[in-house]
């Protein structure tokens, strides 16, 4: 029996196998509103076959976005958008549906990645004043950021808190926070854009004040029953920054608060990171932070293929794999792992007909007659 499509367990929450499908920017929303291009995105991965789809980074206000074009889930034309959308997708398939919540911090106001990705500076069309832990820009040739005081933070929080209440209403399964790959959460963690003097900088302690504050509200603010977790950069990839150490502690610290899980990526925080890549390259932190805490991880980062992933979930080095670009380039990446490590997986009956005649027991319930 395949590992990889053996069920998943997250809290309260019950996944068919152990495929995530990582959330992914698409920069295509009109004022946090998704579209067209959200309905036909989410619909094809929908059909995957994966056990759970997390949307995108979905901002908790305007300013939080990274992008002028970024996910909102902050007014209720947001809500309104995503509920067509969320209408549509439960239509066509049983898959678990959670979404990243997050705020940009001072990464934000930027043009979208095919538009070169540079920081749109306040007074430019489309642009804004940005904020952070401290006024230090995240590239020296940046606008440097407006560092939070008592008063925006509690704003923050405030957002965030509405926000989880927003998707409570829309019936996500589940919130991941966004604390990882240099947005605000990740902002306070890591000493490289954190140089407060009050309480929530300097020790680790106090770096971890604010996330876990806002971890807490969002908890508060999700019904119970379904899974809060956290997504967090186990490694800022430069001396001196936020690294695993830290990232247990704080794992340890979440266990504690009731959360369902850790996902586990690293970078993000700063231009001078110095990342080795290759295949899995990540998977070792998501280990680590597993047996060191006990908490279920999921693992992320160049995990392409079918058998690569089986081994990373049989060997015990995470809980679940998440794949992004993978999916992206094939969205049926799902179905062709279950043919090749022998299992079965999901599949609307409209595609039942594509089943490979070697593989008669792929789809689950496939039958259909000729006419």
């Amino acid at each position: 029996m395949s590992h990889l499509f053996s069920p998943w367990r997250l809290d309260q929450l019950e996944l068919p196998n152990r495929i995530v499908i990582a959330p992914m920017c698409q920069y295509s929303a009109l004022e946090g509103t998704p579209g067209d291009w959200h309905m036909i995105h989410l619909g094809q991965l929908a059909i995957s076959g994966a056990g759970m789809l997390i949307l995108e980074a979905t901002a908790v206000s305007p300013e939080g976005r990274i992008s002028p074009q970024d996910l909102g889930l902050y007014s209720d034309a947001n809500e309104a958008g995503l509920a067509r959308i969320i209408a549509a997708v439960r239509a066509i398939s049983p898959i678990a549906l959670a979404i990243q919540i997050s705020h940009a911090g001072r990464k934000a106001s930027s043009n979208a990645p095919w538009d070169g990705g540079a920081q749109i500076l306040p007074g430019q069309p489309g642009g804004w004043k940005t904020l952070a832990p401290s006024a230090l820009p995240h590239s020296p040739h940046e606008d440097a950021p407006l560092a939070l005081d008592a008063a925006g933070m509690q704003k923050i929080r405030d957002d965030f808190a509405a926000t989880a209440r927003r998707a409570a209403r829309l019936g996500f399964e589940g919130i991941e926070l966004h604390a990882a790959h240099g947005y605000l959460l990740h902002q306070f963690l890591s000493p490289l854009a954190n140089q407060r003097s009050d309480g929530y900088g300097g020790s680790l302690e106090n770096r971890m004040r604010f996330p876990l504050e806002i971890f807490d509200i969002v908890r508060a603010n999700f019904p119970a029953q379904r899974p809060v977790w956290a997504r967090i950069s186990a490694t800022d990839w430069v001396p001196g920054g936020w690294d695993i150490e830290g990232t247990v502690a704080m794992a340890k610290v979440l266990a504690t608060r009731g959360c369902a899980a850790i996902h586990v990526t690293t970078g993000g925080v700063s231009p001078q990171q110095a990342i080795k890549l290759g295949p899995g390259y990540q998977v070792p932190y998501a280990q680590r932070v597993k047996a060191e805490t006990g908490m279920p991880t999921m693992a992320v980062g160049l995990i392409t293929e079918p058998k690569q992933a089986e081994a990373i979930i049989a060997d015990g080095e995470a809980d679940a794999v998440s794949l992004a670009r993978a999916m992206l380039y094939d969205p049926r990446w799902p179905w062709h792992a279950a043919a090749e490590l022998g299992a079965q997986v999901t599949a609307p009956k409209q595609y039942w007909r594509s089943q490979p005649r070697e593989f008669k027991e792929l789809f689950k319930g496939a039958s259909f007659g000729q006419r």
